[in-house]
């Protein structure tokens, strides 16, 4: 562990890794499959130990003196971020070298958001119809706790009219990002913000709220900013409180028009039967982000209004994530993504209601579909491995389901047997 500490076994770490990196763009480098199994095996060594290295050290201890350095590896990193996924190797390189930049942003936080306020300073006055956004995609991978997250919004905001759309799209997912990690890294600010509203927070989701109804011209739109926007009116805990309460005759000031106008929107869409199918996968996804945050909230706060808004959703919700007749889906080009989505919502139901066990019911049902069977066991393993908040209910409200559980994954063996042995293997998701 003093190794690990040490910040100039850091720098060689680094050093090592340049190296190894530069190997394989030699022109007269060996080539083949040992090769390049060695050389994916060294980047992952070197990664998982810098990692470590930088996962020891505490916060607020400046451990690389020299800023060269930490740009130095920051640039080398960042390369690695921004590799498509080809193979199940560079997967594991993009999900190391993810966690290094997490660790790396912990004590060296200006460093990485100066790399992206000067790509977004860029992107104000560019003209590029394809621009290189991997800058901005960092903000998904950084370690930020609020004050860290407030800076991160007014750099946006002050940038957002001047962007271009398809810049729009991706700052917007890298925002939502961002606020997922504050949440899981720093759980007892986002507890602290429900009882006591940081106004710099709420001044920032206020603009920013505004800035993305603007941008919601069309449907299309309005499925890409709804998520972005119900995570803002969670963590603007006063703001959607008076929204919220408006529904029952409370007063509620002008400024605030939209949002209720957005929430109305949304629980109005997430009917199928009064909505384009457009709108209401838009709405089943801003739900589910909801219900997820949701549980991010002690429930003995019961008087918190997420928890009623949650309430007036969530049956409508897993109707239509739960259907018995097929999975959710918006088309084939969102198959991972919506299974992904379909977990958070079982996940989320579970942690919100754990003894209403309707979408257990249908996931453990042989004759439903294989995605909600994957989805059930990615689900158990995300409850079990998760780091847990004390007010989560444990995976031993289910242990009475453990022999239909058995019984599911015995069908699914023979299934693969059976598939394997007629060479027709078995399509587990999309």
């Amino acid at each position: 562990m003093l190794l690990l500490q040490d910040p100039h076994t850091e720098w060689i770490r680094t050093t090592l890794f340049i190296r190894i990196r530069d190997a394989s763009h030699q022109e007269n480098r060996p080539h083949g499959i040992d090769y390049e199994k060695n050389y994916y095996e060294s980047l992952v060594i070197v990664l998982d130990t810098l990692e470590q290295c930088l996962s020891s050290q505490p916060k607020d201890t400046a451990r690389y003196d020299d800023t060269m350095n930490v740009k130095l590896l920051l640039r080398e990193i960042c390369q690695f971020i921004d590799l498509p996924n080809e193979n199940p190797m560079v997967h594991q390189l993009k999900n190391l070298a993810s966690k290094v930049l997490f660790a790396l942003s912990l004590n060296n936080f200006g460093a990485v958001f100066s790399r992206i306020s000067a790509r977004l300073q860029e992107l104000s006055s560019c003209s590029d119809e394809s621009p290189d956004l991997s800058d901005i995609e960092l903000i998904q991978y950084i370690n930020v706790d609020i004050l860290r997250l407030v800076k991160i919004f007014q750099e946006s905001i002050s940038k957002f009219r001047v962007l271009r759309k398809h810049v729009h799209l991706t700052l917007m997912f890298s925002l939502e990002k961002a606020i997922w990690n504050w949440m899981d890294t720093y759980p007892q600010e986002f507890a602290d913000l429900q009882k006591t509203p940081n106004e710099d927070l709420a001044k920032c989701c206020d603009s920013l709220f505004d800035l993305l109804d603007s941008f919601a011209e069309s449907n299309k739109r309005k499925a890409a900013v709804w998520p972005l926007q119900i995570m803002l009116l969670v963590i603007s805990p006063k703001v959607l409180e008076e929204v919220i309460n408006a529904d029952q005759g409370a007063p509620c000031s002008p400024k605030h028009t939209k949002k209720k106008s957005f929430i109305d929107s949304v629980k109005k869409a997430l009917n199928p039967h009064t909505s384009s199918r457009q709108l209401t996968e838009a709405a089943a996804v801003t739900c589910v982000k909801l219900c997820k945050m949701s549980t991010y909230i002690n429930n003995l706060d019961s008087n918190n209004v997420v928890f009623s808004l949650v309430q007036n959703v969530i049956q409508e919700l897993k109707s239509l994530c739960f259907s018995p007749l097929k999975p959710f889906t918006r088309g084939q080009s969102f198959g991972s993504q919506d299974i992904e989505l379909t977990i958070d919502c079982f996940v989320s139901c579970f942690r919100i209601n754990p003894h209403n066990n309707e979408a257990l019911k249908i996931c453990l049902n042989p004759n439903s579909h294989l995605n909600f069977h994957f989805v059930l066991i990615s689900s158990l393993y995300r409850i079990v491995t998760q780091p847990r908040l004390h007010w989560w209910p444990q995976i031993e409200i289910v242990y009475n389901k453990s022999g239909e559980l058995r019984a599911m994954f015995t069908d699914t063996l023979n299934r693969v047997t059976q598939g394997y042995g007629t060479h027709t293997p078995l399509k587990m998701i999309p």
